[in-house]
């Protein structure tokens, strides 16, 4: 029976990429006739308390004999021990967007314990499914995962149609939580820089860092009305669409689905080599720059800005590059029929 229980910390509503993945994969695997329970586990995760814990193991604990179990990396990569004791009566297949110990702002204590916790609780799953090619080879390489058990399923994109580009000043939109690993005091510093062309900048996402967004908000201070932090959105696309430029200088990304869903959009993309940036971004739809690298960054933004004929061209050919990508559809097909491989 195609049955499965899917396990997140926290709200599965929160406004970021992975949870967004998730959702949309729950939805697309239920028009696909899944049936499909979701478990919600509360906690500061990636870092529970032992309370904390002890609940995730109580609500492992009554998941019936023989279930198919889905659980996102965010939980699953910190739970080794859960994973452990029920890896004999449980079909655990774990979802990876990104290795946790690869996040930005951790120290080598955090690095190697996430890094240890992850491999564990790896070494337990039936399946393990990634959101880019790169993750597959990551898990493989890095956490001694067999690669005939790794399935890639990268996030699809909608068809919502173009961004119009015909902002007033242009408008400069970049979409990610505000965290350090999204560079965004990058960009911050880089405007600064351009102050001497017409723009406004929309920064959307949630602040899941406070200490850090403060910091950005006080490093865009000199800014003023130029720059809004808009806080999370419930409708990316209406953000996507009303934008003439899509930047987001990431310093890692496991996918980045910001990329992909801004490109869909027809927007010129600035942004660093990480993730499926790379492989995306071609035949002149934007720009990609050293991560870290302000100068770059800056001269990328300042082409585009000041030239509207190129903007024009840029856009055109982001639109060409959006429409190759994949659609929910057929992630979730690769999804389902990972999952069915290893049903107990």
């Amino acid at each position: 029976m195609r049955r499965l229980t899917f396990v997140f910390p926290g709200d599965l509503a929160r406004p970021t990429g992975g949870y967004g993945y998730d959702r949309r994969i729950i939805a697309e695997l239920r028009d696909m006739g899944w049936t499909v329970e979701t478990l919600s586990l509360i906690g500061a995760y990636p870092f529970p308390t032992d309370r904390e814990r002890a609940a995730a193991a109580e609500a492992f604990a009554a998941i019936p004999d023989r279930s198919l179990v889905v659980v996102d990396g965010l939980a699953f990569a910190v739970l080794p021990e859960i994973a452990r004791t029920h890896a004999r009566r449980l079909g655990l297949v774990g979802l990876v967007h990104h290795p946790l110990s690869h996040e930005s702002g951790l120290n080598t204590a955090a690095i190697r314990t996430l890094h240890e916790s992850e491999r564990e609780a790896l070494a337990c799953a039936r399946a393990v499914i990634v959101t880019a090619p790169k993750t597959s080879k990551l898990v493989v390489e890095e956490f001694g995962v067999d690669a005939g058990v790794v399935t890639v399923a990268e996030p699809g994109t909608d068809r919502f149609g173009h961004a119009l580009g015909r902002g007033d000043p242009p408008v400069l939109l970049t979409l990610g939580s505000l965290i350090e690993r999204k560079g965004h005091d990058v960009l911050i510093d880089a405007l600064k820089r351009l102050t001497d062309l017409p723009w406004r900048a929309r920064f959307v996402g949630e602040a899941s860092d406070p200490e850090w967004a403060a910091m950005l908000r006080e490093r865009a201070a000199g800014l003023g009305e130029r720059v809004t932090f808009a806080g999370p959105t419930d409708n990316a696309h209406h953000e996507l669409l009303g934008a003439d430029i899509f930047v987001l200088p990431s310093r890692y990304e496991g996918y980045g689905m910001a990329f992909t869903e801004a490109l869909a959009c027809g927007l010129p993309v600035v942004g660093c080599p990480v993730g499926v940036l790379p492989d995306v971004l071609r035949d002149g739809s934007g720009t990609m720059v050293p991560v870290g690298d302000v100068d770059a960054l800056e001269r990328a933004l300042r082409d585009l800005l000041s030239d509207p004929k190129r903007r024009a061209e840029t856009a055109r050919a982001a639109a060409r590059a959006g429409s190759l990508l994949p659609v929910w559809a057929e992630t979730a097909h690769r999804f389902g029929a990972a999952l069915e491989r290893v049903a107990p």
